[in-house]
């Protein structure tokens, strides 16, 4: 039995199988797409996962002396995707393992699809009596599609060979919809896409990637199709091509062709007698074929009026060879005006589309979904020279994990232009100095993170060694990201830093500094009403400029920020006053103070959306102080906290429990919950970090409803790492103060420089 790589089956292959199937015991409902060369299988497992959940105490007991809440951790059970791609030669393993591991016994269908879905059938039913359902493979190729342009913001990737970064990423908009997708299979599909369920073969081409291969095999013996795309590689085309200066001795300037344009594919070979290098061969071969595709391509986009062009199919499937001689072609067809885009997961589509068509009752669309970065093995670049270790094993098995979400994640209605927001300032996949700054800056800090995690843990004593585990996951992650910036779309401070929270929630440390926040909070509770009473003896203008003051000066307290968790550990009386010493004199490095102090003695804004940071001083102290202050002017306020725990951030269940004690002490806070003038909103994410674009839909409501006019983003994670250059359609502050003096000396500042940015939109 052989396969499309000319590989045997073997069934003496053994398996890493419970870092490759995951979670198989609480598996159910299956699917699988059987290609050519690959298979591709797809299940649902339920995960339980450890969370810390707080609950405020019934304080009329007394019994608890002066703690504010209790923290407990509980199981809590979410839902996983799962998909595994491997090759044909290990599908009789795979199935006998899944076979021996599999307990849920409620599956009985399999959901398949893919051309191998015939020839494997029997085989299938046979190990895991499960009989198999055939599913259209086009259906499932766009339910595939959808699904990953909705769910991983960067899915789409534009290929330039010759540039720092090989893999451009885009950023996915919700709005995915028109798009053309070419499916370079044995032939050619060229597919209308319009709407969740609304699509057309609209055309296609019997020249394909198997008459590359078919024709490839003719002219070079060469069967293995990986085999002909290396001998292209290396070939020189013009030894074939009859290109436009061998017939006119240069450029045909009339009509505007370039001499170095094949005028004619192969067409050396009619008029020359020497013997031509195989490598030539498959190279002209190669153009011949994606230059055909690529015009077909470009004519249909025209026709359909259509900008999004995504190609996909064994032909493409990460090969750099074929990604660059099809976007040479685009390029060139459409004068650079049509992008050809690859997509990450381009080999999963099938499987994924054959799952949800088995999973309809359940409704995976209702959700939002989010990769996990943990459990998937990320995109590999095809150049060899690239880690062989990786290559060898990603060339076996490449795994995608997806989470489901409880919430359903929108954009920001103030957005001024969702389809050009991109959330991360600095993309480290294309600046090599920064990347090599923050991945050591993250190798670094693994040993405090790992002796925190076990700190929150003590009277466990397996912590260790789940620390420990933790510890090596995301060591081999940063390794592998050192290599292979692009594996899990563009690298960014946030990606390395949601890396960090998957793979600590793998390891069961659902929240290691809770009791840190727990501590921070009770403590910042206690100086609340002396803060705000100082506050209200100054006059206006001072008053103004203490508020500010103290939202900087909270800031500081971020348990990421290595600088400050060093003073944190070793000074434990540091406290509100002594941060407000270390921050910047003014002039600030970014400093809009005055241009703020003039809007605030204009009308009052009608709602401020505020996206909190830390716990402790920084929301207690620093916070809450200056909305009290917009809540007396006459602002209704929204405040957006983390729906789950990352780093000491304050998360919606422990500012819930916050608020209802300052409203105890402070009746301006008490009438506008009581009035509904302030309000409490998840944000739907589990990030240090904010992305704009997958927010709660609920938040998101509440934003219109409101009228909101007024967004502020503070702190290093949510308004420098990310958002500062979001371009909002009402007035926004931006505030932070950098706690990193590598990044300060990069703004051109000092640690503790401040970031006061006050934008207002112009108007159109």
């Amino acid at each position: 039995k052989e396969d499309r790589t000319g590989r045997c089956m073997d069934k003496s292959i053994t398996l890493p199988p419970d870092e490759i199937f995951r979670n198989l015991e609480n598996a159910k409902m299956f699917a699988i797409d059987i290609g050519g060369s690959l298979t591709k299988l797809a299940y649902y497992s339920t995960v339980q996962h450890k969370v810390a959940k707080v609950r405020s105490f019934d304080h009329s007991a007394k019994v608890n002396g002066d703690l504010l809440y209790e923290i407990s951790v509980q199981e809590e059970i979410t839902a996983r995707l799962h998909f595994i791609k491997f090759e044909n030669a290990y599908i009789e393993t795979c199935l006998d393992f899944i076979k021996d591991h599999l307990v849920n016994t409620e599956t009985k269908v399999i959901k398949a699809t893919g051309g191998g879905a015939y020839k494997f059938k029997d085989l299938v039913e046979k190990k895991l009596k499960l009989k198999v359902d055939k599913e259209d493979e086009m259906t499932c190729l766009i339910k595939g599609c959808n699904f990953v342009l909705k769910n991983i913001p960067h899915e789409a990737f534009v290929y330039a060979k010759h540039a720092d970064s090989e893999f451009r990423f885009q950023n996915t908009h919700p709005d995915i919809f028109p798009y053309l997708l070419i499916n370079i299979g044995s032939g050619v599909s060229i597919v209308k896409v319009e709407a969740e369920d609304k699509f057309e073969r609209i055309g296609g081409s019997s020249i394909g990637g198997g008459t590359f291969w078919g024709l490839g095999a003719l002219l070079t013996k060469t069967k293995r199709f990986d085999e002909l795309l290396q001998l292209a590689s290396k070939g020189q085309h013009t030894n074939v091509d009859m290109l436009v200066k061998d017939i006119y001795g240069g450029a045909y300037g009339s009509l505007g062709l370039t001499g170095n344009l094949i005028a004619s594919s192969f067409g050396k070979s009619a008029t020359t007698d020497k013997e031509f290098s195989k490598e030539d061969m498959a190279k002209s071969l190669l153009h011949m074929i994606s230059n055909d595709i690529g015009q077909l391509a470009c004519l249909y986009a025209k026709l359909h009026n259509l900008t999004r062009v995504y190609f996909g199919g064994f032909f493409i499937r990460g090969h750099p060879v074929t990604m660059h001689t099809i976007t040479y072609s685009i390029n060139f067809f459409t004068k650079g005006e049509v992008q050809a885009l690859f997509l990450r997961h381009e080999g999963y589509l099938g499987a994924i589309g054959a799952f949800l068509k088995g999973a309809e009752e359940d409704n995976p669309n209702q959700y939002s979904w989010e990769e996990n970065y943990a459990g998937s093995s990320g995109l590999m670049s095809a150049s060899p020279e690239l880690n062989p270790v990786q290559r060898a094993r990603s060339g076996t098995f490449d795994m995608l994990e997806m989470d489901r979400l409880d919430r359903q994640l929108v954009n920001l209605p103030l957005l001024q232009d969702p389809t050009s927001y991109i959330p991360d300032t600095v993309d480290l996949t294309e600046d090599a100095l920064a990347r090599e700054y923050w991945l050591y800056c993250f190798e670094e800090a693994l040993d405090g993170v790992v002796k925190r995690a076990i700190a929150s843990q003590k009277d466990q004593p397996e912590a260790v060694e789940r620390a420990e585990k933790f510890r090596q996951k995301y060591r081999h992650k940063v390794q592998t990201l050192r290599h292979q910036p692009f594996a899990y779309g563009s690298l960014t401070v946030r990606s390395l830093l949601d890396t960090r929270e998957h793979c600590l929630n793998e390891f069961n440390f659902p929240d290691p500094y809770s009791k840190i926040k727990q501590k921070e909070n009770d403590m910042a509770l206690k100086y609340y009403l002396k803060v705000v009473k100082s506050v209200e003896e100054l006059s206006w203008e001072q008053r103004q400029f203490t508020l500010v003051k103290g939202l900087l000066a909270g800031n500081v307290f971020d348990w990421g920020a290595k600088a400050v968790s060093d003073v944190l550990e070793s000074d434990p009386d540091f406290g509100f006053e002594q941060a407000k010493q270390q921050l910047q004199e003014r002039p600030w490095l970014v400093d809009a103070y005055n241009q703020w102090i003039e809007r605030l003695k204009g009308p009052p804004h009608k709602c401020a959306l505020f996206f909190v940071d830390n716990s402790g001083i920084d929301i207690i102290l620093g916070v809450f102080p200056f909305i009290r202050e917009l809540l007396v002017r006459g602002t209704e306020v929204v405040l957006a906290s983390n729906s789950g725990p990352a780093l000491n951030d304050v998360t919606n269940s422990e500012l819930q429990i916050l608020t209802e004690r300052i409203a105890a002490m402070d009746p301006v806070i008490h009438a506008a919950l009581k009035e509904d003038r302030l309000a409490l909103v998840q944000n739907g994410s589990s990030s240090p970090c904010l992305d704009l674009s997958r927010l709660d839909k609920v938040l998101a409501t509440a934003v219109r409803e409101r009228g909101t006019d007024l967004v502020i983003i503070e702190g290093m994670g949510r308004a420098i790492h990310t958002n500062y250059y979001a371009m909002l359609s009402c007035e926004s502050l931006k505030l932070a103060v950098i706690k990193n003096s590598w990044l300060a000396e990069r703004l051109g500042g000092k640690i503790f420089s401040v970031v006061f940015k006050y934008e207002v939109p112009s108007k159109a």
